[in-house]
Formats: structure tokens, sequence, C-alpha cells
């Protein structure tokens, strides 16, 4: 079999079958509704894409007032801090004043006793 060169002219028909032409309608169809998808998509996820850089670029900046609260905090901090070493020095001299206390009262009730030792040997002042 030898294979003839297809010549087309303009008076010349092409003989196409109703089954080959549906088929190739349904082939462009399914080939033009696979790119609208495909564009669509791609559009879909570049325009998610730039929205969420420029969120994270907002949100990345900060503003006067979250420069004033970061300084706020820092001066709590400082504050706290000193609070709690001045707490920590009042406690030991808590526990200073109470033994100081202590010794007062043993001083006093001594005090008393040798007073009563003057009295009892007449001597009072």
């Amino acid at each position: 079999m030898t294979n003839k060169p297809i010549r087309l002219r303009e008076e010349s028909g092409i003989d196409l079958s109703l089954k080959n032409l549906v088929a190739i309608i349904i082939g462009v169809s399914m080939g033009i509704f696979a790119y609208t998808e495909i564009t669509a998509r791609l559009t879909s996820l570049e325009t998610s894409r730039e929205l969420m850089n420029a969120d994270l670029l907002k949100a990345s900046e900060q503003t006067t007032v979250d420069k004033e609260q970061y300084i706020l905090l820092e001066e709590l901090y400082k504050t706290t801090d000193q609070h709690t070493e001045l707490l920590n020095k009042n406690i030991h001299n808590q526990v200073m004043l109470q033994h100081i206390e202590k010794q007062l009262e043993k001083a006093l009730a001594d005090i008393e006793e040798l007073k009563d030792k003057v009295r009892a040997n007449g001597n009072s002042y």
C-alpha cells in the first residue's frame, strides 16, 4: 500500500463521520474547560498568596502603640523586680525584729527580776 499525499482544495469537501465530528467537538470542549479551570485555580492561588503576604507584612509592622506597650512592660518588670527585692529584705528585717523583740522581752523580764532582788534586799530606789 502506498501512501497518497492529501491534497486540499477549496472546492474539495471533507468527508467526516458524525461520530468523529462529535468526538472532536467534545475533545476540544474538554480541553477548553480544563484550561479555564487551571487558569482560575492559578489566579486563585496567586491572589491568596498575595493577600497572605500583605497580611504578614502588615502584622509584622510595629505600630507606635506596640512600642509604647513594650516600654511600659519593661518598666513594670523593673518595678516588680525592685518590689520583690524590697519585699525579700523586709521579710529578713521582720525576722530580725521578732528576734530582737524576744530578746527585749527577756531583758525586761531580767530587769524586773533584778528589781525584785534589790527590793528584797531592802534597798529600794
